[in-house]
């Protein structure tokens, strides 16, 4: 048999702004915490849907990026760019919007309180449905 990925799952986040991070992507990405196995250390599972798909890990100390930290970014693909927009603007939140070249994506990017770059993609049709 061959293996065949069929997704990401999830993505893991270590913070030491547990409260901060749970709050800003409820608010910013409507994510919503829900059930999680019982760990022995603090975090969150952060839903969208019935999908938990950032896994917080609450730590003493923020954690200091290597050197030459590979992971530079996660993206997720959603609906809602308008939505988006007015929540960033209304928050202040640093964010950026770029049309990816020779394909129908806009990309919404977004760093939350630690840091972290997160883009979200919608359709290039929802996008200039939009005004973007």
């Amino acid at each position: 048999m061959t293996i065949a990925i069929k997704r990401l799952d999830h993505v893991n986040v270590r913070t030491a702004n547990l409260d901060a991070m749970i709050k800003w992507y409820g608010e910013m990405l409507g994510m919503t915490p829900g059930p999680r196995p019982d760990f022995s250390f603090p975090g969150a599972w952060l839903y969208a849907g019935d999908d938990a798909v950032i896994h917080l890990v609450g730590v003493d100390v923020a954690p200091e990026p290597p050197e030459s930290l590979t992971l530079e970014h996660f993206a997720l693909s959603a609906t809602g760019i308008s939505d988006l927009i007015d929540r960033v603007n209304a928050s202040g939140a640093r964010h950026n919007v770029r049309k990816v070249p020779s394909f129908p994506i806009v990309q919404v990017n977004l760093w939350d309180p630690d840091g972290n770059h997160i883009h979200i993609d919608f359709t290039a049709e929802e996008a200039e449905a939009a005004g973007l």
